[in-house]
């Protein structure tokens, strides 16, 4: 004898052979990122409403400390695609790698130059020891832009690899170093213990491609629609960020584990200095500056030809917005 909740069951089963698309798996993406910054709040966005979901991946952001681990797990497959700085990738294309920008996140640094108390002028900075993410990528080409504005020379200044903002954040507090470039909130957090904001950094690198999406090209070409959903998801993710500040305000707050006050100041000043790339485009000017900052830190050799192609594929980015 049938009760009701067997016939409940043969009609579930019965509907999931007549509509196959019902059982079909999820695409999992592992997507790592460098810090609870932020310029992740988009992806953080586009999971918590479902958005990757509604692309059929099951998208499972991972929070790093530094972007060379993330280079690492692209090349060796464990993780599909990353969100963070670009100069590795643009280097290693011209030696065969295989890593493409794929789009834009953040098109100027979102970062404020904190420093040390008693350090109140970018002239102070000379003669100090400045904490970096690593010794080829991001907040490293900064340093001689922050020289030449105090009126000293880059070897003036003890400049060390400590990894990302997190890192800095402690060792400023352990005065272990002088001065770390640090992205809102957590410079936020820093003046309000008393450190010195010196100003923005996107005052004084106005066009600067900072953060994009990256992914291995042999994976992309093989897994196009998850790559194009994972996209057509984030934008979708930025958008709904910055038309709904109250909602973005208190998952700022959670995901970037900082105060609701200073989640609604960093979601301000992310609109007001225009730092997010919200329909995920890359410019030629923020390209082209990363580009050049790498030549003049020796990154690059000087007479080596720009040529975006060699790392950059919007094609995904095109796709995603049909």
């Amino acid at each position: 004898m049938f009760t009701v909740s067997s016939v409940r069951h043969l009609i579930y089963v019965f509907a999931l052979l007549l509509v196959p698309s019902l059982v079909q798996a999820e695409t999992t993406l592992r997507v790592p990122v460098v810090s609870r910054t932020i310029f992740y709040l988009p992806a953080w966005t586009a999971e918590k409403q479902g958005f990757f979901k509604q692309e059929g991946l099951d998208v499972k952001l991972e929070v790093y400390d530094a972007s060379d681990k993330i280079f690492h797990d692209l090349h060796a497959g464990t993780h599909q695609i990353g969100i963070a700085s670009i100069e590795s990738v643009i280097a290693e294309s011209y030696n065969g790698g295989k890593i493409r920008i794929v789009a834009g996140i953040a098109k100027r640094p979102p970062h404020f130059i904190i420093a040390q108390p008693e350090i109140k002028t970018l002239a102070d900075l000379k003669g100090k020891t400045i904490g970096v993410v690593s010794m080829h990528e991001g907040t490293t080409f900064f340093i001689a832009d922050i020289a030449k504005a105090g009126g000293f020379k880059l070897e003036d200044v003890k400049v060390e690899a400590v990894g990302g903002s997190p890192t800095r954040q402690r060792l400023l507090k352990e005065r272990k170093i002088d001065m770390g470039l640090q992205p809102y909130p957590l410079s936020y957090e820093a003046e309000a213990a008393g450190f010195s904001n010196l100003g923005a950094m996107a005052k004084l690198v106005p066009d600067y491609q900072f953060v994009s999406v990256m992914a291995d090209e042999d994976w992309a070409r093989a897994n196009r629609s998850a790559l194009v959903g994972f996209l057509k998801a984030l934008r979708r993710g930025t958008d709904y960020m910055f038309a709904h500040p109250d909602e973005s305000t208190e998952l700022g707050a959670t995901e970037l584990r900082t105060s609701p006050a200073f989640a609604r100041r960093a979601l301000d000043d992310t609109s007001n200095m225009d730092i997010i790339s919200r329909d995920l485009s890359l410019t030629d000017a923020s390209l082209r500056r990363v580009f050049g900052i790498m030549q003049q830190a020796g990154a690059l050799p000087g007479e080596t030809a720009y040529e975006p192609a060699r790392f950059v594929d919007e094609s995904y980015l095109a796709e995603s917005r049909r």
